[in-house]
């Protein structure tokens, strides 16, 4: 029988500029694996952390951001892991910055600030999909998910 586990986070990085929504996406660098994907912030849970704990050190460790606001997305990712035999639930979070200054770690080779359509297709993985949709539609909601799963940190 599978696993189930949850061991990283994805998390949507986005500022608002002129009353638009931009989303940040990374590049994965030639020697990680996945090299080339385009992908949100993402990453390992250590051990002793959170999951909204691990998105704001993944934050700052791949972007050099802090987080503005945060919130849980109304969405958990997922996907088979064939190595291993796990099935992986995956935390999503919207994360809100002040600012488009990235400061990339060698995990990334490139940057893009875009608009939500831009970042939806970039992104290849249904859950990558999926993940941004949830935290879009919340963004432009009118209802008060965003108020009741924000993170106080």
């Amino acid at each position: 029988m599978s696993d189930i586990i949850v061991r990283v986070i994805d998390a949507y990085v986005f500022t608002r500029k002129n009353n638009q929504i931009r989303f940040l996406i990374l590049k994965r660098a030639k020697t990680k694996m996945y090299e080339h994907l385009w992908q949100g912030v993402a990453g390992k849970i250590e051990e002793g952390e959170t999951s909204w704990e691990a998105a704001i050190r993944e934050l700052e460790e791949e972007t050099g951001f802090v987080p503005l606001r945060m919130f849980v997305a109304d969405h958990v990712s997922r996907f088979y892991e064939a190595h291993g035999d796990r099935i992986n639930l995956i935390p999503v979070f919207g994360i809100e910055v002040d600012n488009e200054n990235v400061v990339l770690s060698d995990e990334h080779c490139e940057f893009q600030w875009v608009d939500f359509d831009t970042a939806h297709d970039t992104l290849v993985w249904n859950g990558q999909k999926e993940g941004i949709a949830a935290v879009f539609n919340m963004l432009n909601s009118n209802d008060d998910r965003i108020k009741w799963s924000e993170i106080s940190f």
